[in-house]
């Protein structure tokens, strides 16, 4: 029965991750239809005010939609794998409660201090944006609190979904309004662009609304047969969310609460170092608008990974199967590695011509943009590992450990981002180094952890060594493709973005190919995936069977 229930989890753990990672590739292809037109319509002046919200945003979003989801996900994975589905369905209602009267608070405290925040940030005009954004606040918690709860029952297709809808509503609603409002002002543009989140949080919740709705008779169902157990009081409930939420929270703000200082501090070093105010702030636009929204694109896919880890990983915790816990944790790092070294090595590798391509209309911030976005793609690697190894720390109750981790690393950025970035030659570049810097420091802390906690061994030729392999193959490709495309059909910015996609995606192809061929990926692994048999026999054209 053990064996079972193992096989069963191994298959939801890769299943759920292959899903979230669909879903997050297409919420970031409609992201770049949102933010590619936007930052041609507004600006880096226009995109200095919209990004000037996000970190605050950010900041509010991780007191509600951090911890008190996954601690739903663990605690309900937990009791259904105990069989204690009534005790795991009270732990979503008292969560949902908790979630709503956070949400008000946030969205109220966002709102009324607009002026004030965005007064201090040396950009007035960026209010707009803060007040647009506030009512997110009201939703987007409550739908993540039903998302935590399917988690937990190790279903992720609702959060796909939902997550989907949320960015068409956002996408669709948020670009109309800029273009609608543009001659009013760059300043009103954005508000309406940062009005798009909030729309997109009524649209998810809505779609995941209807989810629990159709599910709601499997749910009683799986209630009424659950396995006898005492009633825990609420208060205890609420105390096991806290226990869990708090940390996972407060490590969730460290990071908003660096951009936001960023947000503070930035123009003012760049001030002191001597660039105009004006010029500053398009420093900034660049650094947050251009180059740190491509870096978000693999955090989708390795996010995918950590939230599919969560659940695995406490339930075998909680039933003491140490065997498949390590397994897990291996494989979820591997998993980590092989997105997040082509990911960095592809946007090091092609920096100033994926910004050229993006921003056809400012090819000059494009192209000043690029040597953020390189040192900002290395720090991809890290920021991959740490997420996942957080992931498996939270999992096995170490909640607090990656939080200690990453505030040293935060520490360590705050120090990078005073000192650097005054300085001329380095600029903004120094911010960027700061983060790539705190992501080093906080995973290789959490690695140490997750060996002592858990026991999990890596291999370091299978975890590091065929990715590194395949990868620097991949980015003789790639380069070698576009430099051969732009010497026969030119530089212009039509022939730039042929040449740029033709390279990915022949970097793309190379890649999986030597994957396959250096067997970084086993055979079993891919049969558990879906449409795992297919993949199999496909595979085995290529490498024959391992």
């Amino acid at each position: 029965m053990a064996d079972e229930k193992t096989t069963t989890t191994k298959k939801t753990f890769l299943g759920g991750a292959v899903i979230l990672g669909i879903a997050g590739i297409l919420i970031k292809v409609l992201g770049a239809f949102f933010r590619i037109p936007l930052g041609n319509i507004i600006g880096t002046t226009g995109m200095a005010y919209y990004q000037a919200a996000y970190p605050v945003y950010n900041l509010f979003l991780s007191l509600s939609t951090a911890g008190i989801p996954i601690a739903i996900s663990r605690m309900v994975s937990e009791r259904t794998a105990l069989e204690h589905r009534d005790e795991a369905h009270r732990v979503f209602q008292i969560s949902l409660k908790l979630l709503g009267v956070i949400g008000i608070l946030s969205a109220a405290v966002m709102y009324f201090a607009s002026t004030a925040i965005a007064t201090n940030a040396r950009m007035p005009l960026a209010q707009y944006s803060f007040r647009a954004i506030a009512p997110a606040l009201l939703v987007v918690p409550i739908m993540a609190a039903f998302r935590g709860y399917f988690q937990g029952m190790q279903n992720m297709k609702p959060t796909a979904v939902s997550q989907v809808i949320e960015q068409l509503f956002r996408v669709a609603l948020g670009l109309t309004l800029a273009i609608v409002l543009v001659p009013r002002g760059v300043e009103f543009a954005a508000a309406g662009a940062s009005f798009g989140a909030t729309a997109g949080g009524i649209g998810g919740l809505a779609i995941i609304l209807l989810i629990y709705g159709r599910a709601k008779r499997t749910i009683r169902s799986g209630i009424l047969s659950s396995e006898p157990s005492e009633k825990e009081p609420a208060s205890e409930i609420l105390k096991q969310i806290l226990v869990i939420a708090i940390p996972i929270t407060i490590g969730s703000a460290i990071m908003p609460i660096m951009n936001s200082i960023d947000m503070a501090i930035v123009v003012k070093r760049l001030m002191v170092g001597g660039f105009a105010e004006a010029r500053a702030t398009e420093l900034y636009g660049e650094l947050s608008g251009y180059a740190g929204a491509l870096i978000n694109f693999p955090q989708v896919l390795t996010q995918a990974v950590a939230m599919s880890l969560v659940p695995a990983v406490a339930a075998a915790n909680k039933t003491g199967d140490l065997e498949f816990l390590r397994k897990n944790v291996s494989l979820g790092y591997r998993m980590a590695m092989m997105i997040g070294l082509p990911c960095a090595a592809g946007m090091m590798s092609l920096a100033a011509p994926i910004l050229r391509m993006f921003y056809p209309s400012r090819q000059e911030s494009a192209v000043s943009a690029a040597s953020c976005l390189f040192v900002l793609a290395f720090g991809v690697i890290f920021l991959s590992t740490v997420q996942m190894l957080t992931s498996v720390l939270q999992g096995v109750g170490k909640q607090m450990i990656p939080v200690r981790n990453l505030a040293i690393g935060a520490v360590a950025k705050l120090f990078c981002t005073y000192f650097l970035t005054p300085i001329p030659a380095l600029n903004v570049k120094g911010a960027a180094a700061g983060t790539v810097i705190c992501y080093v420091i906080a995973s290789a802390l959490n690695m140490a952890a997750v060996k002592k906690y858990t026991g999990t061994k890596f291999d370091f030729g299978l975890t590091f060594g065929k990715p590194l392999i395949s990868c620097l193959v991949m980015v003789l490709g790639v380069l070698g493709t576009y430099h051969g495309l732009t010497a026969l059909v030119g530089s212009s910015w039509k022939a730039n973005a042929v040449s740029t996609v033709i390279a990915v995606g022949v970097g793309i192809l190379l890649y999986a190919l030597m994957i396959l061929v250096t067997k970084a990926v086993t055979m079993e692994e891919l049969e558990r995936m879906p449409k795992g048999r297919l993949l199999v026999r496909l595979a085995s054209k290529f490498a024959g069977k391992s």
